[in-house]
């Protein structure tokens, strides 16, 4: 086996674009499940509409880049109230229903070819790069050492998308410092002694779930900012993987969702890159690469078992601070 090549691949995955676009959608996740207690189980959809609004932005209407995505971070929100509004004021499991199933919603209607001329409908969008690139201000040529060597346009994603998820950080951590974020863990926590002191549960739990869905579809422009936009990648799948990165991290924590984001990415390339190596070393003769990289997801199902039995609190989380999961 060549482990140059598969230490090399694992450790680029540190700054992929795909492992900060989980960390944002996480992130969000955090703030809907771990400090609202909003079991939201179609963060898959609010990644889709902010991906989704910011391409056909540009393409559809040639609007800039950054304007594109002001709109998709618009389009999450308006989907987060048309979410929350009917749902908030039911028991937390009726929240879940809903937003898994309006998360297919959003992707079946995405792939449907009613819409082909302004979705792509199953062949997705790409081609709306330039105005992004042609504001980088990096000049030409490729960056870095090692496995983080990236020409400019890959850098200015990356850089972007780290200056992104600072920003999300700095405003969770603040808000949840604030009496704003008091008030909310204290619905988390028992939302009928909240309401008795006079607050408005709705409204806050309301509040929540725009800022989680706001964040999570910047996560969902940041992921499709390198390649294209394609409604194969918003399946249900995805919001089990966001749940597994923001679990392993701590979920009722700020840095937590990066932390477990940035291992699961890890461990994910590092699996994608190591079983197929076993099977071509004859360790697994009975399997093929193929079947060894699906291998992957088994073992990331069994993690996601195993983390919510033995440690619901994740990795930088406190017991005492998510009660509510048991």
């Amino acid at each position: 086996m060549d482990w140059i090549q598969i230490f090399s691949n694992t450790a680029s995955s540190i700054l992929s674009p795909a492992t900060i676009g989980y960390a944002l959608a996480a992130l969000g996740l955090a703030v809907h499940f771990g400090y609202a207690g909003l079991l939201n189980m179609g963060i898959a959809g609010f990644m889709a509409i902010g991906a989704y609004g910011y391409a056909i932005s540009i393409l559809t209407f040639d609007l800039p880049w950054w304007l594109a995505a002001i709109i998709g971070l618009t389009a999450a929100s308006i989907f987060a109230l048309i979410l929350g509004v009917p749902t908030l004021r039911l028991r937390g499991d009726y929240l879940a229903i809903v937003t898994i199933a309006a998360a297919e919603v959003v992707r079946l209607l995405f792939l449907t070819t009613a819409f082909d001329e302004v979705t792509g409908s199953a062949d997705g969008l790409s081609g709306y790069h330039a105005s992004f690139r042609a504001s980088n201000p990096i000049p030409e040529g490729t960056y870095g050492f090692g496995p983080w060597v990236y020409n400019a346009n890959d850098w200015w994603v990356r850089i972007l998308g780290l200056i992104t998820l600072a920003i999300a950080v700095l405003v969770v951590w603040l808000l949840m410092r604030s009496p704003w974020g008091r008030v909310l863990k204290g619905i988390r926590e028992d939302e009928d002694a909240v309401r008795a002191l006079g607050k408005n549960a709705f409204a806050y739990k309301l509040q929540a779930l725009v800022l989680g869905g706001v964040i999570a579809a910047a996560g969902g422009i940041i992921y499709a900012l390198p390649s294209a936009v394609s409604p194969g990648v918003y399946v249900t799948s995805l919001t089990f993987f966001v749940w597994t990165a923001l679990l392993l991290g701590g979920a009722a924590t700020v840095f937590g969702p990066l932390l477990g984001s940035l291992i699961f990415w890890v461990l994910q390339t590092f699996l994608s890159n190591f079983l197929p190596a076993l099977v071509q070393a004859g360790v697994l003769p009975f399997m093929t690469q193929i079947q060894a990289g699906t291998l992957r997801f088994i073992l990331v199902g069994v993690a996601l078992m195993l983390l919510v039995i033995f440690m619901p609190q994740g990795l930088l989380g406190n017991k005492k601070e998510l009660t509510f999961v048991k």
